[in-house]
């Protein structure tokens, strides 16, 4: 597997990191926050946040930007994987569509996606720094990192997961045991994407990866984790 898609991984296997603006008010010093984000079909990344916020106001100011995350399930802070993203936040014009797929991961964030001082911004990447643990230390090459057929996954993604919903929760249920040892009555599919599958249950999601990234989804849309499970 190239470093690229083990960064894509990470990335989409999270849920927040920490993001680093440059103050307006301070000359430039780095400014750090927590901020959940969504990875995207094409790679990019979607935040939510407030007008009034610190790092908006930044962001308003000098849209480059960085963000971390870690595995923040494991406590061996030095030797896990990370990914540090670098790039641009740009305001995202398609607010409704953006929140489609934003709210099924963060059904939280429903209050704030209600209220008008709070938009979405898209974290377009220009450099990714992967680490996988000691000595695997890489700068992603974005060409690799890039995703070609995002376009595709999002037109269908919606219909996939509503007709997986209603006719495959025994097999999600199955996948879940098998993947992550947890045995859960109620699942539901919230994203699929190139790269796999994210699945939420007890207020938490759960990813599961594709054995290798697909170029489209197919009609039965777990079939390369049925294959590779």
């Amino acid at each position: 597997m190239s470093n690229a898609r083990e960064a894509r991984l990470m990335l989409r296997a999270h849920r927040y990191g920490a993001l680093s603006t440059l103050s307006k008010k301070f000359d430039g010093y780095p400014f750090g926050s927590i901020t959940p984000y969504l990875v995207d079909h094409d790679g990019s990344l979607l935040i939510l946040v407030s007008t009034l916020a610190e790092h908006t106001k930044n962001i308003g100011h000098d849209p480059r930007v960085s963000l971390i995350t870690h595995d923040q399930r494991d406590p061996r802070i030095q030797i896990q994987g990370r990914v540090t993203v670098v790039g641009k936040a740009q305001p995202e014009p398609n607010r409704e569509q953006a929140g489609l797929r934003y709210l099924r991961h963060f059904p939280e964030a429903r209050t704030y996606f209600g209220m008008h001082d709070f938009s979405f911004y898209r974290i377009r990447p220009v450099a990714i720094r992967y680490i996988g643990g000691f000595g695997k230390i890489h700068w992603v090459d974005m060409e690799n990192y890039a995703v070609a057929q995002a376009e595709i996954f999002a037109q269908r993604e919606e219909a996939l997961l509503a007709e997986m919903n209603a006719q495959q929760r025994d097999v999600l249920r199955q996948l879940l045991q098998q993947r992550h040892g947890i045995a859960a009555a109620v699942v539901q599919a919230v994203g699929l994407d190139c790269d796999g599958l994210d699945v939420r249950c007890d207020e938490q999601t759960w990813r599961l990866d594709f054995p290798e990234a697909v170029s489209s989804p197919s009609q039965d849309a777990l079939a390369p984790l049925k294959k590779g499970g």
